[in-house]
């Protein structure tokens, strides 16, 4: 196959050369950068799904707490001794939830 891609190039058909060198180039941009991210958005639904009472989770912000209770989008963290902050479910953070749970 790739004999046959060198002759195809040397007999003088660059058109063919450039759609391989073109769709080899979306082949690698889609592996490398849009299934990685379509995992990571499906790995966050799961886990904003997932948010019980009790889980101890770390927001974007870096602010550590226990669930103490979950509504439709709102989540309540106990964060320091009894002090109760409301925040939206999608600013808890996915990474810093697994190195708490370990």
């Amino acid at each position: 196959m790739i004999a046959q891609i060198l002759l195809q190039q040397s007999t003088g058909n660059p058109m063919m050369s450039n759609l391989i060198l073109i769709g080899g180039i979306i082949v690698i941009f889609y592996f490398f950068m849009i299934r990685p991210q379509q995992k990571k958005q499906k790995d966050q639904k799961k886990f904003l799904e997932a948010v019980k009472k009790g889980d101890e989770v770390v927001t974007i912000g870096g602010m550590h707490g226990k669930v103490v209770s979950v509504e439709d989008d709102i989540v309540v963290l106990d964060v320091d001794r009894g002090v109760k902050l409301t925040f939206e479910k999608s600013s808890l953070s996915l990474d810093s939830s697994k190195k708490i749970q370990k």
